[in-house]
């Protein structure tokens, strides 16, 4: 038994360590995409700005789309496969995207984008691979291994904006766009390395339960302040950043300015990565997400207080970590709330969820920052965080009854 579970925590670091390599390549299209997508719709629009940001839109409604197919195919063809599929499509997403320009074809970019994000919500899965393949006591580093690889896409991807943004001059950002042809590509290789199998190892350790109703699972209250916090987390994340290299440029600094503003929040989103699983080990899940909400509270703050590069880049940094401890803790206590039967339909209908208002989130923040400006898109962030703070502290006050009880 002792040596059965070492081949499983030897099989999952593996796992971990592939999918956290991909990441770092294929997770590199997310901050091209987000980056260069509003200011190449901005680029591309006429007289009226406002929809500048639907191209980024479309890459989080192409999250939200594929969140469902992707979850099928993995049952269709195993976790392998499927995921190797979805650099094939970011590639297919970045060749459209780089056409469009070519053409000033605004809506073709913004489908081009929709593409990639497509191929990002096969990037989505790669946390609960690396979960499901993981004994329980590793499930949460696992997760952190993973989001690891952002640190890396974080500085690939903004470079690959800087010397490739101009490439085919005079043609602006198509360079950048078309690297995601060749991203895809190299990703799905990585991918490939995978073990073949349906099932992960782990699922030898799992309880063997019947499936229960999807309802009964996504009503359950830890299932619900999970979402609710994991939701929030993250299309707060994505409304904040969406808006600022608008914000950026529009207060006189650079694209390349803007662009080195993602790549440090972006980073911020990942570096904490390594150590987050071992502070959701040591102090708990609910604390992390806590404290990433505070975090994304201290964001806005910041924001609010100029409009400095510094302040920006700040508030960017503070958004990304608040990002991460929120996100993964609230992955982590979805990851508590269903069995191994149960995984597909679950992860496939939260990543739906997560990533449809994650589109919204986006598509109003451009909105907002052309009708009320930066400071709007700051202020929006404080009562969102404080109402999930809420929210953990009243799960937390019932489990705590219950304890007692």
């Amino acid at each position: 038994m002792l040596a059965e579970r070492g081949d499983l925590y030897r099989e999952a670091k593996r796992t971990a360590l592939i999918l956290a390599v991909s990441q770092a390549v294929v997770g590199s299209a997310a901050p091209i995409a987000i980056s260069m997508g509003g200011l190449a719709g901005f680029y591309l629009l006429g007289s009226d700005k406002s929809l500048a940001t639907a191209p980024v839109t479309g890459f989080n409604i192409g999250v939200a789309v594929g969140a469902l197919p992707a979850a099928a195919l993995t049952r269709a063809i195993g976790r392998r496969n499927s995921l190797m599929s979805g650099g094939l499509v970011t590639a297919c997403g970045g060749f459209v995207a780089a056409l469009a320009l070519f053409q000033a074809n605004f809506w073709l970019f913004a489908l081009g984008l929709l593409l990639v994000g497509m191929g990002n919500a096969f990037l989505q899965q790669y946390r609960f691979a690396a979960a499901d393949n993981a004994p329980s006591d590793f499930k949460a580093r696992a997760i952190s291994w993973v989001l690891g690889g952002g640190v890396f896409a974080a500085i690939i991807g903004p470079q690959i904006v800087i010397h490739t943004r101009d490439l085919f001059a005079p043609i602006m950002f198509a360079g950048a766009f078309a690297s995601l042809i060749v991203i895809g590509l190299l990703g799905a290789a990585v991918l490939s390395l995978l073990r073949a199998s349906k099932d992960a190892p782990s699922a030898k350790l799992d309880d063997h339960q019947p499936a229960r109703p999807l309802l009964a699972i996504m009503t359950q209250p830890r299932f619900l302040v999970a979402l609710l916090c994991g939701v929030a987390a993250y299309a707060l994340m994505s409304f904040v950043m969406t808006g600022a290299p608008l914000a950026m440029v529009g207060c006189g600094f650079t694209p390349d300015e803007a662009t080195l503003g993602i790549s440090w929040h972006v980073m911020a989103m990942f570096a904490p990565s390594f150590v987050t699983g071992r502070l959701i080990a040591r102090f708990g899940k609910e604390t992390i997400v806590a404290t990433g909400l505070l975090l994304l509270i201290g964001c806005a703050v910041v924001a609010l207080s100029g409009i400095a590069l510094w302040q920006f880049w700040t508030a960017l940094i503070l958004l990304g970590v608040g990002w991460n401890f929120g996100f993964i803790g609230a992955t982590a206590m979805v990851a508590d709330c269903y069995h191994a039967s149960e995984k597909s339909a679950v992860q496939g209908v939260h990543d739906f969820i997560l990533f449809s208002t994650t589109a919204v989130a986006s598509l109003m923040s451009g909105q907002i920052y052309n009708a009320y400006g930066w400071d709007m898109l700051a202020i929006i962030v404080l009562p969102v965080s404080i109402f999930c703070l809420a929210a953990l502290g009243v799960q937390a006050l019932r489990r705590r009854s219950r304890a007692v009880a």
